[in-house]
């Protein structure tokens, strides 16, 4: 068995004395893992970091196997994701929210998303909403996508100020507001008529509604807990919008 691909470093763990087990998310086969040979030698030592882009060459006898990959850089970016807190932190959160995932199963278009979103992640605005769409789209590839386009109680596509904590759906401002105080806020970046980049209050508002159906879905019923880098990304994030917002006072993070 035999396959090429490109791909992207989610992590690796020592094998022995001088190997690695390598885990890459490819362009079409998924998350996968795969024995790296000499892994922990001073040459591939800075190939194998989260974050870098390689050609991958994955052999076993079986396709069950683990196997063997065989790996040639092509992009080196990882000494770049080590300069700021939202780049350390965001890398290591996307390989949590892939694993997530079963393995081996392509999703080419979560590798395209992540490809784009490391080349973002020093800059927070960016990187807090890119992020934020490819934990919406983790959710819908689990198959608890949120429908966030139209009022679940009147069929309305416009001024969508709530989402149902209960059905995951968008509700209008008008039919929530009596509600307001049990509903989760529409982050202003996420309606269809949308006029700005993610702000401040709008990442926060975001960061929230994601981490409730992550946890109320995924991590709740699989007894896991939200991995700590993404609490870290938050924090680094809106620390960093905080500053180019101007906003003053010290609001609680999203937990």
């Amino acid at each position: 068995m035999e396959w090429n691909d490109n791909a992207i470093i989610l992590g690796v763990r020592r094998h022995g004395e001088t190997s690695v087990v390598a885990e890459v998310i490819t362009r079409s086969r998924g998350r996968h893992l795969g024995l790296v040979r000499g892994g922990r030698s001073r040459a591939m030592q800075p190939v194998l970091q989260p974050g870098n882009v390689v050609d991958v060459t994955w052999r076993a006898r079986l396709e069950e196997h683990l196997g063997d990959f065989r790996m040639e850089p092509l992009r080196l970016r990882a000494g770049h994701l080590m300069e700021t807190a939202t780049s350390v932190y965001g890398v290591q959160a996307l390989a949590a929210l892939l694993r997530l995932l079963p393995e081996r199963e392509p999703h080419p278009h979560l590798y395209e998303s992540m490809d784009i979103i490391l080349e973002n992640l020093h800059e927070p605005r960016a990187a807090g909403e890119l992020f934020i769409r490819f934990e919406l789209a983790v959710l819908n590839h689990l198959g608890f996508g949120l429908d966030l386009t139209r009022c679940v109680a009147t069929g309305e596509q416009e001024d969508l100020a709530f989402v149902s904590p209960k059905s995951g759906r968008a509700v209008c401002r008008a039919a929530g507001q009596p509600y307001a105080d049990k509903m989760l806020a529409m982050p202003s970046f996420l309606r269809k008529e949308r006029t700005q980049a993610a702000d401040f209050t709008s990442l926060t508002q975001a960061f929230r509604l994601t981490g409730y159906f992550l946890e109320r879905h995924v991590y709740e019923p699989r007894g896991i807990t939200v991995a700590a880098a993404r609490d870290g990304f938050c924090q680094a994030a809106l620390k960093a919008l905080r500053a180019l917002d101007g906003v003053q006072d010290n609001p609680p993070m999203p937990s």
